[in-house]
């Protein structure tokens, strides 16, 4: 059975997001190795949103104190609190959850583009974990054929904007000329690619790098910028300070933007690349990722409406099939057991010199034909929940029972269970 443990923005706090999104990642493995109540497990962890997708196979209490024991250890987080601030879904609602945060349609800016990526980096990293199993397998690849079709089959990706542009936004009424505006870049990751794009979309042409890292130099040669290794002293000539560098401590303090100047300062990093400190100084104007999300835009509701549409659609088939599978094993039975008797008697015919290979044939394909309409029969009694309808007739006509029993009806979810008692809804930023 899957379930999916999840917080977010709205029902967690920042504090308690920055110290998952580092050591929850890392808690998969050991979540599963030596487990008898867990077959896989997939972590997902972006800058507004942590979730564990988990394959259980035991009792789904000790699989959810499980899971929360392990991801507290890994980062640091009292159970308690942990606790208090995820929701668990199970059935159909992981699935519907997933192929919505995956389409962009639980974020912080409906239609974000990221989030598809980090969720193919999540099951990327469970493989290399080896903490996947089949159906958590079938989950995620549906999952992002079904962000492809979002993305592909309407404009919801022009609804929603990144992150990065919603706060060049934001920020646009504190500019009067961006082409004069001294642009100070702390980072050299994909956001800072994506900043540097947005800030010259926007007519800034005076941009400096700075990287904790020590990648200054060689992406300011690839963006044709400015390269410093002074922070603070560059601090103090920029009018606008952008940071996203996945450090996992603050890069700024409040010291560094003590200098009495007036200084817009943006922090996109997750944890905080920024000290919360620093904006208590004077001058100094911080947007944060809290800030930035309560100023997302409502989405165009035509592109969301369409959107929500095909997430829904690809649920019921991705439910269809998954019934439809249940009775595979049925089916595998019947068909073993008509063929088996067909090379018996072809052996029989063998024995007595009276078969020949165009006979042989004839009967192999007359087998096929006379299997299909229960085959067919089959897959639609799958489909429709009745599976234990179909291995209650092979069963009362030959006696065949499948190896591994199909479900009997369709998959029921847990009662939105959770860890507390809220029904928040789920945003991601990324």
């Amino acid at each position: 059975m899957l379930i999916c443990l999840t917080a977010s923005h709205q029902n967690a706090s920042f504090d308690l997001l920055e110290r998952l999104s580092i050591g929850a990642p890392g808690a998969a493995g050991g979540l599963v190795t030596g487990s008898d109540i867990l077959d896989g497990a997939v972590v997902l962890a972006t800058c507004n949103r942590f979730e564990a997708y988990l394959d259980v196979t035991g009792d789904t209490d000790q699989a959810v104190a499980a899971t929360i024991d392990a991801v507290s250890t890994a980062s640091d987080v009292p159970p308690s609190e942990l606790s208090t601030s995820v929701r668990v879904l199970g059935g159909g609602d992981v699935v519907e959850h997933l192929f919505a945060v995956s389409s962009g349609l639980e974020s912080v800016v409906v239609g974000e583009t990221e989030i598809s990526g980090q969720v193919r980096r999540a099951l990327e990293d469970a493989r290399t974990r080896g903490t996947t199993t089949s159906d958590l397998e079938r989950l995620f690849q549906e999952a992002a054929h079904t962000s492809r079709g979002v993305k592909t089959r309407t404009q919801i990706g022009a609804a929603g904007r990144s992150l990065v542009r919603l706060s060049l936004e934001l920020a646009a009424s504190r500019v009067t000329d961006w082409a004069g505006t001294r642009v100070l870049l702390v980072g050299t990751g994909r956001y800072a690619a994506t900043t540097v794009a947005a800030l010259r979309d926007r007519g800034a042409v005076d941009i400096t790098v700075f990287s904790p890292s020590g990648r200054a130099v060689p992406f300011a040669a690839k963006h044709d910028l400015t390269a410093t290794t002074d922070l603070r002293t560059t601090i103090g000539a920029s009018d606008i300070v952008i940071t996203c560098t996945s450090s996992e401590v603050p890069v700024i303090s409040a010291d560094d933007l003590a200098d009495g100047s007036r200084r817009l300062v943006i922090d996109l990093g997750l944890p905080r690349n920024v000290d919360p400190a620093a904006s208590s100084v004077d001058g100094v104007e911080l947007l944060d990722l809290e800030t930035i999300s309560l100023h997302a835009p409502l989405a165009e509701l035509n592109a969301e409406t369409e959107a929500r549409a095909i997430v829904d659609d690809a649920v019921s088939r991705f439910h269809a099939a998954g019934l439809e599978q249940s009775v595979t094993p049925a089916l595998v039975a019947l068909r073993g057991h008509v063929f088996d008797l067909l090379d018996a008697e072809i052996e029989r015919a063998r024995g007595r010199g009276d078969s020949s290979e165009r006979t042989e044939q004839a009967l192999r394909h007359l087998a096929g034909v006379l299997l299909h309409g229960p085959s067919v029969r089959a897959r639609e009694l799958g489909r429709s929940g009745r599976a234990d309808e179909f291995v209650a007739a092979i069963d009362a006509m030959y006696g065949i029972r499948p190896e591994t029993a199909p479900a009997a009806a369709p998959i029921v979810p847990l009662a939105d269970r959770a860890v507390h008692g809220r029904r928040d809804g789920a945003a991601d930023a990324s």
